[in-house]
């Protein structure tokens, strides 16, 4: 019997770790890694460009909870989804990204090779939380080992691994995958500490991260318990939402800074605590924050916080840990007050024209509930990351934090929809962002996916040109032409419809959309003045 090849035994590795779908565009310097793809099983995504890849292999991932992993080649087609690994990287999404190198003798050299690099493996160190190089058929099992390991224990990210052209074809060694690493266990005695810290204070607040996503009930039944209001980050929307003591409002809002400030112990979940959530407006520092007891995965993210008592371990098993240590006695310390007082003030400082934007968000939720909302750095984003409750965990998530490349909501709403098939996704992108990767809909075409790709269209990039009238800057290069979306529909083949800001007319067009379960474009025009322009 013929021996499998390295690239055949890459596509074992990776089924037999529980890949079931990956993304990529085959080229001259990855066709032996594709080798025994087809007989696999494992569904292959051709996104129209290997930024498209990374983006849909974070929105599989963000959604699916298992990594998202790109195929790309050497060169040209890695150095496209750096842009997808640094986002994934400040998000902490769980993404392996494998390519080609070119062959063995000739790295380092600088002959000129095709797609060559000075040293590509180094500079994939510079953003991969660890880049393995694959230097012969023995290396292959234990790179994979290694490339997996941040997926299960510890604050996951982007992983690489790169074969070179030499290998790839060779005859592979026998192997098996090792056994998963596990999360940090919790010390009981840390949660020990807590709780006692916990039912001594007389007003608690919350802090929810995207680490707490998997929370859900526990979370919920533990605020109850403590009466404490829980301020939820951009990744942690929806855990909570609808109740009386949720605060789906960003802290760095000054309203939500009161709430945290005028707390006597604070609890984070699974939240770097970082600026882009808690000083968007670059004040140069967090909220006070009394009595912080934190719980993270990650015991570096746990040190570069001044912390009265660092947990290290899952916020979902802290969550459940510390409501069973927890007296019996619920407390009353008027949370429910306290957070309606701090969701009032929030949406009162947002502004007017945030204010609108919010209620068509609303409107979107109650037209599709459930769905997830994938959204790009645009205007309507921007103001549902300062205050927005959807309604599922872990379906409202975009690229306007962290990293903030923009480009990424349309392919990432598409690796989303592949993870959640049952799912309705909603993208919600600027006219000007959805430039950057608008030919990725071909793919949602391909793929027959339920997404409606909501483009927020006021003919340039208003955001940054209202952001440099603020400061007497000429705006200069935010008024970009855009296409016409309708018939850029058409050659897609999918439907189109445009509608007003208007919350009842979007919400009566993504309901028809909806409820075609195929993809579609509902393009939201924005009519006055454009900043600049006037």
């Amino acid at each position: 019997m013929t021996k499998a090849t390295v690239g055949e035994a890459l596509v074992a590795g990776l089924k037999a770790r529980g890949v079931t779908c990956v993304f990529g565009i085959p080229g001259v310097h990855t066709v032996e890694l594709y080798r025994g793809l087809a007989e696999s099983g494992i569904r292959h995504v051709t996104p129209r460009h290997e930024q498209g890849a990374g983006f849909m292999a974070d929105g599989y991932a963000r959604v699916s909870g298992q990594p998202g992993v790109a195929f790309v080649i050497t060169g040209p087609g890695l150095t496209n989804t750096l842009t997808p690994m640094a986002q994934a990287r400040a998000d902490s999404v769980p993404m392996l990204v494998v390519s080609g190198v070119n062959a063995s003798t000739t790295l380092g050299k600088g002959h000129g090779h095709l797609h060559e690099l000075p040293d590509q493996h180094a500079l994939m160190e510079t953003v991969a939380l660890t880049s393995e190089h694959v230097a012969a058929a023995a290396d292959l099992d234990a790179a994979l080992d290694r490339v997996f390991a941040p997926f299960a224990a510890g604050r996951p990210g982007p992983t690489h691994i790169q074969i070179p052209l030499d290998v790839a074809g060779t005859a592979s060694e026998d192997s098996a995958a090792a056994s998963a690493a596990a999360w940090p266990r919790l010390d009981p005695a840390l949660i020990a500490q807590a709780a006692n810290r916990l039912s001594a204070a007389a007003k608690v607040v919350i802090l929810a991260g995207g680490g707490a996503k998997a929370a859900g009930p526990d979370l919920q039944s533990l605020a109850e318990h403590l009466d404490a209001p829980v301020v939820q980050t951009v990744n942690a929307r929806g855990l909570m939402h609808g109740h009386p003591l949720t605060v789906p409002a960003s802290p760095s809002l000054q309203a939500v800074r009161g709430l945290i400030e005028k707390a006597d112990c604070v609890l984070a979940l699974g939240t770097e605590l970082g600026p882009t959530d808690y000083d968007m407006y670059a004040i140069g520092s967090l909220p006070r924050m009394a009595g912080l007891i934190r719980v993270d995965i990650c015991p570096e993210q746990l040190a570069r916080h001044n912390t009265e008592l660092a947990i290290p371990g899952s916020a979902a098993e802290a969550a459940a840990a510390l409501l069973a240590m927890l007296t019996s006695t619920p407390k009353q310390t008027q949370g429910a007050a306290r957070a309606e007082q701090a969701r009032a003030a929030a949406f009162k400082e947002i502004g007017p024209d945030y204010r609108a934007q919010v209620e068509v968000l609303n409107a979107m939720r109650a037209a599709v509930p459930g769905a997830l909302i994938v959204g790009d750095s645009t205007q309507p984003i921007y103001a549902g990351n300062l205050y927005y409750d959807h309604d599922r965990p872990g379906g409202w998530f975009n690229a306007a934090t962290g990293y903030g490349a923009l480009g990424y909501g349309i392919p990432a709403a598409i690796g989303a929809s592949l993870a959640d098939p049952s799912a309705h996704v909603i993208c919600i992108a600027g006219d000007g962002g959805a430039q950057f990767s608008l030919p990725e809909i071909m793919a949602a075409a391909d793929e027959n996916l339920p997404v409606t790709f909501v483009i927020w269209n006021n003919r340039g990039y208003g955001e940054i040109a209202t952001s440099m009238e603020a400061v007497g800057v000429p705006v200069v290069g935010c008024d970009p032409t855009p296409p016409e979306f309708g018939p850029a529909a058409a050659s897609f083949g999918i439907p189109y419809t445009r509608t007003p800001m208007d919350p009842q007319a979007v919400a009566a067009a993504l309901a028809a959309a909806s409820r075609s379960g195929a993809p579609s474009i509902v393009e939201i025009e924005i009519t006055g003045p454009v900043p600049g322009q006037e």
